[in-house]
């Protein structure tokens, strides 16, 4: 390719693309984001907006001396379009950053299509050798649900280097608020974070003997069975309810509906189970029921959360789904920068390199941008940003990783490297000092890698 070329090409104007998308231009780098939609939908996919989040609507903790949020705090320092965006669309959540999911996706794409760097072409890409030579590099970000046609063509490109993996993934329902009834559920957080707005969640209680039904019908219930779930891998940060059943009749109790630090405002009453609702957009008209991702049948799923107490007359703006996302072999194909390791012009980010969430799509997307910037304006790789920091770990993960049992992975403090022997016993073993040590040397390790870009 033409090095002398400052244009790039993001395939995908999901978290990732946009991020890297964003990450380019502001360097005055010309961009052409590619987007499928609205010519081609994945499974999943409903708007043509950039950014669509088809899950939950959280972005998980910003609570001090959590991952996620130092995860964000990195992001946001170096110019996230998708942390700015969650900001401004934020809905109550107590320690959880919760967006209004479609002005989440309206504010990114007004903010893409405005900026005078990035060139937007929708359609769908179906091969990587049709760009022209005036091109420098390519970022794909086509995420774990891309057209069969473009994974076609990649797998071609990368038959002998390594594999394609896969897991399965699953979408929660969500009803109509005006559905819900409030005689029986309430409002409060957990641990009564947010009770000055009356609580953020909705909670529909539930006792011994409703739990027991509940989870006696999710058993029994019928599943969507097709030929791509014949050999099921789930996502652990992404369980479907009825696996969870299928392991242990406590295990939905001791995860997604547990009680745990919840109680009646007005009696002060303490439940056997709790299954929660979370505002889903800025309007308060949807809730997303929380954790409760699965692969029931839609008529399944009707009659069964009705069960839930409060819900006996919901209405369901969205049953629960499940699809299978795609993912590649980072270990085997990429390195350090995100490049193919045969193919350096060539850079993949997103959920397809093997991280699991949104925060952490987005954090790939962007650090794939800052790469194939740097390497445009320095003619050199970017130096590897250190696996201390909360974006360093996860791209430790996706390229340095064991390979051979390569799991997709969520941003979590068991992929930072240890503290050193030193530092664990002058300071103790105490788990809150650890982690202050860790949060500690991540800021200062990040500021100390930051600094390389002051020159752009």
């Amino acid at each position: 390719m033409n090095n002398q070329s400052n244009k790039a090409i993001v395939i995908g104007a999901g978290l990732a693309g946009v991020e890297a998308a964003w990450q380019l231009a502001k360097l005055g780098i010309k961009v052409r984001l590619f987007e499928a939609k609205p010519r081609w939908f994945s499974p999943a996919h409903k708007s043509p907006n950039f950014a669509e989040l088809v899950c939950s609507n959280s972005l998980k903790s910003e609570e001090t001396g959590h991952a996620t949020a130092l995860l964000k705090e990195e992001m946001g320092k170096l110019g996230s379009v998708v942390i700015e965006a969650a900001h401004s669309m934020r809905l109550p959540a107590g320690k959880a950053l919760a967006v209004d999911r479609e002005g989440f996706a309206e504010y990114i794409t007004e903010k893409i299509s405005a900026n005078k760097n990035i060139e937007i072409i929708r359609g769908e890409v179906q091969s990587l050798n049709n760009f022209g030579d005036d091109i420098c590099g390519v970022i794909i970000a086509t995420g774990p649900l891309s057209s069969p046609a473009f994974i076609k063509n990649f797998k071609d490109l990368l038959s002998d280097s390594g594999e394609f993996l896969y897991f399965h993934d699953a979408i929660a329902p969500i009803v109509e608020y005006d559905s819900i009834d409030m005689n029986i559920a309430f409002k409060a957080s957990r641990y009564d974070v947010g009770k000055e707005a009356d609580g953020d969640y909705i909670n529909c209680p539930m006792t011994k003997s409703e739990y027991d039904s509940f989870i006696g019908e999710i058993i029994k219930a019928n599943k969507v069975h097709a030929h791509e779930f014949d050999d099921i891998r789930y996502f652990e940060g992404c369980m479907p309810i009825e696996a969870f059943a299928e392991r242990h009749p406590d295990a939905l109790r001791h995860g997604p509906m547990k009680p745990m630090g919840i109680r009646h405002p007005k009696t002060g009453e303490g439940f056997y189970a709790i299954v929660q609702l979370r505002q889903d957009n800025m309007h308060a008209t949807l809730y997303n029921i929380v954790g409760f991702q699965t692969r029931m049948t839609y008529p399944e799923q009707d009659r069964i959360f009705r069960m839930i107490p409060g819900l006996k007359s919901a209405k369901f703006a969205r049953y629960g789904s499940m699809h299978r996302n795609t993912y590649i072999n980072g270990p085997v194909l990429l390195n350090k920068t995100l490049q193919l390791k045969n193919y350096s012009h060539i850079y993949v980010a997103g959920q397809l390199t093997g991280v699991e969430g949104y925060l952490e799509s987005a954090a790939v997307g962007l650090y794939a941008g800052l790469g194939l910037g740097y390497a445009i304006a320095k003619k050199s790789p970017m130096p590897a940003i250190p696996p201390t920091t909360a974006i360093g770990s996860l791209i430790r993960h996706i390229t340095c990783c064991p390979n051979k049992n390569f799991q997709p992975m969520k941003i979590m403090w068991g992929i930072f490297p240890p503290l050193s022997e030193k530092d664990s016993t002058s300071r103790g073993p105490r788990k809150e000092l650890r982690r202050k040590m860790i949060l500690e040397r991540a800021e200062k390790d990040f500021w100390e890698w930051a600094a390389g870009f002051n020159s752009f």
